[in-house]
């Protein structure tokens, strides 16, 4: 499978076939973590990480990832870089990814929903350096999509229905029930998380429930994706008001705060607004009793987790949270990825 070069920007745009390849190569690196075959694929080579906001997992994963194939991560943010801005002169996005670009074997760029005057902003700055830039283009979460989560999750997944850590059975997830509710939360969360698991889960095959208050719709262009994935897979699509029918038969729970669509207002993130709004929405924590009705169903979240809020600390300690399994898994998918869009493979 050849995907040297490849940007990665969201999951929808890879085949199930250049997702899998990347999958089952994360599986062997978990497997035989420190191979000598794994730990010289990126030897002498950089990769640029561009954080306009901070992380906990993303910067730890991807240091370690890079570490670990044997190059390097370069931590950069915008506010120590002379870059042109809508009120500010710097330099442009062109000469920034053209100059990157004989610099290192591949950008990565994180930039949330508080980083961007309206929705989508963020998801089009990478868009914009994949035009200019002849090496790889890493999505590290925009405000729309978050690719290497996503790949983490239906990994985790399919290890706790396959055969454990670094076996996982992709073909055992179609058919099965993926629930993604909306939940209780302080943090006024945006959509790339919850976006980027309705669209795996659809692409291998599970049916698909959200289930949200009222006006809180996700992208309808990614919604029309997973409707069209699920139909291709034989699966099914439904979004429901209610916050207790979609944990009947489940087999996998995704519960995560996320904000309306019209958490925008005059060029600026309403994050004050969108957590009022969410507080006044109760009764949508993930907790035992609803884990109870789904089909020995599995908790997963991309974490951090709003415990007490998004789900209780008895369902996310508990012995079917795969909540850290998943974690795990972003550094082994990161180095898959790398792997293979920049390294000697």
């Amino acid at each position: 499978m050849d995907l040297f070069g490849r940007d990665f920007i969201v999951t929808q745009e890879w085949s199930i076939d250049q997702l899998r390849a990347a999958l089952d190569l994360a599986a062997a690196m978990k497997r035989e973590r420190f191979h000598p075959r794994f730990t010289g694929i990126l030897k002498n080579r950089t990769f640029f990480m561009f954080f306009y906001n901070p992380s906990v997992r993303t910067r730890q994963s991807f240091e370690c990832a890079a570490t670990e194939l044997g190059g390097h991560a370069q931590f950069l943010q915008p506010e120590g870089m002379r870059l042109k801005t809508a009120t500010t002169a710097g330099e442009t996005v062109e000469d920034a990814a053209k100059v990157m670009s004989r610099y290192a074997a591949g950008i990565g760029i994180r930039i949330l929903e508080d980083k961007v005057p309206v929705y989508g902003a963020g998801n089009e700055l990478l868009r914009e350096y994949a035009k200019w830039a002849t090496v790889p283009i890493i999505n590290m979460a925009d405000d729309k999509f978050h690719p290497c989560q996503g790949m983490a999750d239906i990994m985790g997944w399919a290890e706790w229905f396959g055969e454990g850590s670094g076996r996982p059975n992709y073909e055992n997830l179609r058919g099965k029930n993926f629930l993604l509710t909306w939940a209780s939360g302080a943090l006024a969360r945006s959509w790339c998380s919850v976006q980027e698991a309705m669209i795996i889960a659809s692409r291998f095959g599970m049916n698909v429930t959200v289930a949200r208050p009222e006006g809180y719709d996700l992208d309808p262009e990614v919604v029309a994706w997973t409707k069209a994935n699920c139909e291709a897979n034989g699966a099914a699509f439904r979004a429901i008001a209610d916050p207790e029918a979609g944990y009947d038969g489940a087999h996998v729970v995704y519960s995560r705060n996320w904000v309306t669509p019209q958490a925008y207002q005059d060029g600026a993130f309403q994050k004050a607004i969108e957590q009022k709004k969410s507080a006044a929405h109760t009764g949508w924590t993930t907790d035992a009793r609803r884990m109870a009705r789904t089909d020995n169903g599995i908790f997963t979240h991309p974490m951090p987790v709003d415990r007490g809020l998004e789900v209780t600390d008895e369902v996310a300690s508990g012995p079917r949270s795969a909540i850290y399994d998943v974690a795990e898994n972003r550094l082994h998918v990161q180095k898959a990825v790398m792997a293979l869009t920049m390294g000697n493979i």
